[in-house]
């Protein structure tokens, strides 16, 4: 109910805001949002190895190791920033929302709690499928090696790459609340959408590509899929609003 009462608050705001009300709208949006990223890394630094330990056996390595004395230590505050945002998005994306919402109709006004959930729950739904997904790329990455090599993972380089996944794919799962703001907005139709599927086809296997390390044609596809398939939803869902 705080996040709904705070959501809200933009119906109080007039309809017209000088330049600097909205820069001190957008300062406290950013002071509020980095406060609970930091708030959020401190507390998740006290859980950085038990992080690393799910990382490591997720992606079914038996053992890594550290080059440098001071390695599991900078470790340790790159995963409680990388943990700090995640935990600290909700947050982030309520104050983003809060932040737009005044330049908003009445009756957009009224999408703005649906679409913060709708971000939240993508977000979410992009971490769970890059971690499902982790064992597979671990996999198919390594296994291009010739018979001779042997993988000897660096606990800073594969925790890195699993950073970068998880957060990538929780960002870029984000493309069904662009498309459909842009709609609402006006900014982009259901019509403009069909008549460029070809090439939204071809960015998002570009993107998709570009997000995800190797040379195989199997993990792109992993990101690829649903991308497309959120691109349809979206657009299908735009042209059933009339939009």
């Amino acid at each position: 109910m705080a996040t709904l009462r705070v959501l809200q608050e933009s119906d109080t705001h007039d309809d017209e805001m000088s330049w600097i009300e909205h820069l001190e709208d957008l300062r406290r949006a950013l002071i509020v949002s980095l406060l609970a990223w930091a708030v959020a890394s401190v507390g998740a630094f006290f859980f950085w190895r038990q992080a690393v330990e799910f990382l490591v056996t997720r992606g079914g390595l038996q053992r890594t190791y550290f080059t440098t004395p001071t390695g599991a230590f900078l470790l340790g505050v790159k995963l409680a920033i990388a943990m700090g945002f995640v935990a600290a998005f909700p947050v982030i994306a309520q104050r983003a929302w809060w932040f737009v919402s005044p330049g908003l109709r009445s009756q957009e006004r009224k999408l703005v709690l649906p679409l913060f959930l709708a971000t939240v729950l993508f977000f979410g739904l992009g971490l769970s499928v890059a971690l499902f997904a982790l064992p597979l790329f671990i996999h198919i990455l390594t296994g291009f090696a010739p018979a001779d090599l042997t993988y000897l993972p660096l606990v800073e380089d594969y925790i890195g790459f699993a950073l970068l996944l998880v957060v990538a794919f929780g960002l870029v799962f984000e493309l069904p609340v662009v498309l459909y703001v842009l709609g609402r907005l006006g900014i982009v139709s259901s019509g403009w959408l069909y008549r460029h599927r070809a090439a939204w086809i071809i960015g998002l296997a570009v993107l998709a590509n570009f997000l995800t390390p190797g040379a195989d044609p199997i993990t792109p596809l992993l990101l690829f899929v649903p991308l497309y398939v959120f691109w349809e939803g979206t657009a299908l869902l735009l042209k059933l609003t009339g939009r």
